[in-house]
């Protein structure tokens, strides 16, 4: 579904990404880890288009989308989550839904204000907000919501857009025990429906979600594998995980 091939960024004097080399296969989880610094979210970045490799290419479902910028990449089936939580505050949680669905579509933001009354927006927009367990709080402005349900929020806005993988950057970043657990299972409920790339630092979660480990550290791929493999490796437990990981 997703492959890159010695994908290459540089800051300055800083290499950000080094070589990067994935191939990820359709409906896999796949958790990118790595200490602060590694080069994760440059990574994520560069698959989604908001930045452009120095060399390198990403291609998706077997076509180099490497010049493609980020709405065609969405078209294409590429959605992607932030590390901080990128909604409209004011607006009810339908509302930013409908308006993810609206940009998806194509439609212009002139007709903003006519997004959460639009039952062409609306209908995808509460499926996806059923899906990630916020239905009841349709109608709840974004600002009032908990940072975890904002998570959930943003989720269901990258699920509205009808997407084939989700590039998801830390999406328990800031979460406390029992969001995180509720995140946990729903992408564990996402698992499988859907292709996903995880960058995350809970490693209890990407222990007990991953199909496959890649661990990056100053921006180069140190080792990839099965969650068993990259727990019991030797350069990663020395590199990340440390000593006391069993």
């Amino acid at each position: 579904m997703l492959e890159t091939r010695d994908l290459y960024k540089r800051f300055g004097g800083l290499v950000a990404t080094n070589h990067v080399s994935l191939s990820i296969e359709a409906g896999e989880l796949h958790a990118i880890i790595g200490p602060n610094g590694a080069g994760k979210t440059t990574l994520i970045a560069q698959l989604a288009g908001e930045l452009r490799p120095d060399g390198g290419a990403v291609l998706f479902d077997g076509r180099d989308v490497t010049a493609l910028p980020v709405q065609h990449r969405a078209a294409a089936g590429l959605a992607r989550s932030f590390q901080i939580t990128s909604v409209f505050p004011p607006f009810t949680a339908l509302a930013n839904v409908a308006l993810a669905v609206q940009a998806h579509a194509g439609h212009s933001f002139r007709f903003w204000r006519d997004a959460a009354r639009d039952g062409r927006l609306t209908g995808p927009a509460r499926q996806a907000l059923d899906l990630v367990g916020l239905g009841p709080r349709a109608d709840v402005p974004a600002e009032l919501l908990s940072h975890g349900e904002r998570r959930q929020l943003e989720i269901a806005m990258a699920l509205a857009t009808g997407p084939r993988m989700l590039l998801l950057d830390e999406p328990m970043a800031g979460m406390g025990p029992a969001e995180g657990a509720g995140m946990v299972e729903l992408l564990r409920k996402l698992k499988g429906h859907y292709t996903i790339l995880l960058v995350e630092h809970d490693m209890d979660a990407v222990f007990a979600l991953a199909d496959w480990i890649t661990v990056l550290v100053n921006g180069a791929v140190i080792a990839t594998g099965t969650p068993d493999e990259i727990r019991s490796d030797p350069e990663v437990r020395r590199a990340y995980l440390g000593e006391e990981t069993v």
